[in-house]
């Protein structure tokens, strides 16, 4: 095995805490938080001049928007699950009724069911022969 490989497995993590490779949206959500936190503390030190508080305006700026995009990306994820899942599940019951009585997609007039006197497959019955003594 060699030292890729090793790195490959462990991935990249962030203060010792966070896979960045394996969690969904923590990428993005870093990288927007280092733009947010350059552009606050930029326009903070040109608006006042003042390099301690443009620091911490740009730290707080970093975590605002890491955070707000992690849980935005997080959010939208989860909802297109669910948007799947419906998906797959309505395809799945449209595979299993299709051409059946209880197919919501039939009209009116084929979901009453046979006539009279007919089998589901639309055939008459077949006949009985009946032994008379």
């Amino acid at each position: 095995m060699s030292g890729g490989d090793k790195e490959d497995q462990t991935g990249y993590r962030l203060l010792w805490i966070l896979d960045v490779q394996k969690t969904p949206c923590a990428r993005e959500a870093v990288l927007y938080g280092a733009g947010g936190s350059v552009a606050a503390g930029l326009l903070n030190f040109l608006a006042t001049s003042r390099v301690r508080r443009s620091f911490n305006v740009g730290f707080a700026g970093f975590l605002v928007t890491t955070l707000g995009s992690w849980f935005y990306c997080r959010l939208n994820n989860a909802r297109l699950r669910s948007q799947r899942r419906m998906i797959q599940e309505g395809m799945r019951n449209k595979i299993v009724y299709e051409g059946t009585y209880v197919d919501p997609n039939m009209n009116l007039e084929a979901r009453r069911g046979p006539p009279a006197g007919m089998s589901l497959d639309g055939k008459p019955p077949a006949e009985v022969p009946t032994s008379h003594s």
